[in-house]
C-alpha cells in the first residue's frame, strides 16, 4: 500500500494559483459565491475591530515579539487546503512566495497574517493568558463575532468546492 503523499505549503499555493487562474472569472460570476466573499470580507472586519478594541491583537503581537509566541508558528500553514488559499486569491490577497520568519508560520508577515480567511485554529484560538486578562462577556461576545466570520468562511469553502469539484484535489 502506497504511502499517502501531502503537499508542501508551497505546492498548495501552486495549486491555489492554478484554480484561481482557471476558475476566477467563473467563481466571480457566481452571485452565490460573491454574496459569500462580501459577507466574509464585513465579517472579518467586525471580528478584526472586536480584536483590536479588545487589545487581542496588542496582545498577541508581544507575544510574538518579546515572549517567542507558538500561535503562529512553523507548520501552522499545513492546515490550509489550496481551496481556503484560492479564497484568499479571491479577496485579493497576494500568497507568499517564501516565510518572512523561519520559525514561524509561512503567512505571518511583519504587520501579522497576510491571509484574510484563515484557519479556525488561527481564528478561534485564545491562549489561557488572553482568557485570563479578558473577561467572560468579552470572551462570550468575541466567540460570537468570531463564529459569524467561519460560518461564512466555512459556507464559502463549500460554495467554491462544489463549483470547482475535482479541479481542487486538496490534500
Amino acid at each position: 500500500m502506497e504511502a499517502k503523499r501531502y503537499l508542501s505549503v508551497e505546492e498548495k499555493i501552486g495549486e491555489a494559483q492554478a484554480l484561481y487562474e482557471a476558475w476566477a472569472d467563473r467563481l466571480y460570476g457566481d452571485a452565490g459565491i460573491c454574496e459569500l466573499l462580501g459577507r466574509l470580507e464585513r465579517n472579518i472586519r467586525k471580528s478584526t475591530a472586536a480584536m483590536r478594541s479588545l487589545r487581542v491583537d496588542r496582545a498577541c503581537r508581544r507575544c510574538e515579539e518579546e515572549e517567542g509566541g507558538s500561535c503562529c508558528g512553523a507548520g501552522i500553514e499545513n492546515y490550509y487546503d489550496p481551496l481556503q488559499l484560492l479564497i484568499n486569491l479571491l479577496l485579493h490577497v497576494h500568497l507568499p512566495d517564501r516565510r518572512s520568519f523561519p520559525d514561524s508560520c509561512h503567512f505571518l508577515e511583519a504587520g501579522g497574517c497576510c491571509l484574510k480567511a484563515r484557519h479556525v485554529l488561527c481564528v478561534n484560538y485564545l491562549c489561557s493568558k488572553l482568557q485570563q486578562s479578558l473577561s467572560r462577556e468579552d470572551v462570550n461576545a468575541l466567540q460570537g463575532i468570531v463564529g459569524e466570520e467561519l460560518e461564512t468562511g466555512f459556507a464559502l469553502h463549500e460554495a467554491v468546492r462544489k463549483k470547482v469539484g475535482p479541479a481542487a484535489g486538496h490534500r
